[in-house]
C-alpha cells in the first residue's frame, strides 16, 4: 500500500489517496486516531475499528460524494473506513465480457424484458470472483496500519461482492447490505452460509430490483441476528434515518 496524498475534511478527518499494486482506494480516518508517520494529526488515541465500503461499479470518482460523506459519518462516530476501485471501474482496464453483458442488460430492460440468469451470472459473478481477493489484500494492508484496529464492518453494495465476502473473511464481523443490485441464483446458496449479524436496506420502489428476489435473499441468510429494513421509494431514494440506523448498528458490533 502506497499513500499518494493527504488532506483534511470537516470535523479533522483525515482523507488518504492510496494505490494497492495498481488498485486505487481511499482511506479515511477520524480526527482521534492514532496517526502513521505521513500524517500530521492531533495526539493518537486508541486505533479506530474500519468499515469497508462498497458502492457500484461506476467508478470512485463519480461515488466519491456518496462514499465521502458516509465516511464522515463513521468517522463521528468514531470509524475508519476505507474503499477500492473495483475491476473494470474508474481508470483500470476494462472487462469486456462485464461490458457485453452491460450491453446486454441495457437492451433488455428498454425492451421491457425479463433480464435473463445469463446476462446476470456474466455481470455480477466474474466481479465477485476478482473483487474480493482485491478487497482481501486491502484489508491486510489496512490492518498493519497504527490508526486502524478491528473490529471489522462491510457496509454497501453489489450485494454479492459483501455476501462472497462475508462467507470466506472471518475478520468482517458485520454487514449493512444494500439490496439494490441483481444477484446471481449461485448467490443464494452462499448466502445461507451467512451467520454474522446483518442490517439490510431495500427500497421498496427499486425500479431495477426485483422485490421479491431480494426477499427470498434475505430469507436464505443464515445469521442469527438479521435485520430488513424496507423503504418506499426508488433506487436513489434511501432516506437520511436510513443512514443513522446503520450507524447505530454498527456502533452496536464494532465497539
Amino acid at each position: 500500500m502506497h499513500f499518494t496524498s493527504e488532506q483534511r475534511l470537516d470535523g479533522g478527518v483525515l482523507e488518504r489517496e492510496f494505490t494497492l499494486g495498481e488498485i486505487p482506494g481511499i482511506l479515511w480516518t477520524p480526527a482521534s486516531a492514532p496517526a502513521s508517520a505521513s500524517a500530521s494529526a492531533p495526539e493518537p488515541s486508541a486505533p479506530a475499528p474500519l468499515i469497508l465500503l462498497g458502492h457500484p461499479p461506476l467508478g470512485l470518482r463519480k461515488m466519491y460524494p456518496r462514499l465521502v460523506g458516509r465516511a464522515q459519518q463513521a468517522a463521528a462516530d468514531g470509524f475508519a473506513t476505507a474503499t477500492i476501485e473495483l475491476p473494470g471501474s474508474g481508470d483500470r482496464p476494462r472487462l469486456p465480457a462485464a461490458e457485453q453483458a452491460r450491453a446486454d442488460l441495457r437492451r433488455a430492460m428498454e425492451a421491457g424484458e425479463p433480464v435473463s440468469d445469463g446476462i446476470v451470472d456474466a455481470l455480477i459473478l466474474p466481479l465477485v470472483e476478482q473483487a474480493v481477493p482485491e478487497w482481501q489484500a486491502a484489508l491486510d494492508a489496512l490492518l498493519t496500519l497504527p490508526e486502524i484496529g478491528g473490529p471489522v464492518g462491510y457496509s454497501g453494495g453489489v450485494i454479492s461482492i459483501g455476501i462472497r465476502l462475508a462467507v470466506v473473511e472471518p475478520r468482517i464481523s458485520a454487514g449493512v447490505l444494500f439490496a439494490g443490485s441483481f444477484v446471481p441464483r449461485a448467490m443464494y446458496e452462499e448466502a445461507r452460509q451467512v451467520t454474522i449479524p446483518l442490517h439490510v436496506l431495500l427500497q421498496w420502489d427499486d425500479e431495477g430490483n426485483d422485490r421479491q428476489a431480494a426477499l427470498d435473499l434475505f430469507d436464505a441468510f443464515s445469521s442469527k441476528e438479521k435485520s430488513l429494513h424496507a423503504h418506499l421509494g426508488g433506487h436513489t431514494g434511501v432516506p437520511q434515518f436510513a443512514g443513522d440506523a446503520a450507524a447505530q448498528f454498527f456502533t452496536r458490533h464494532l465497539k
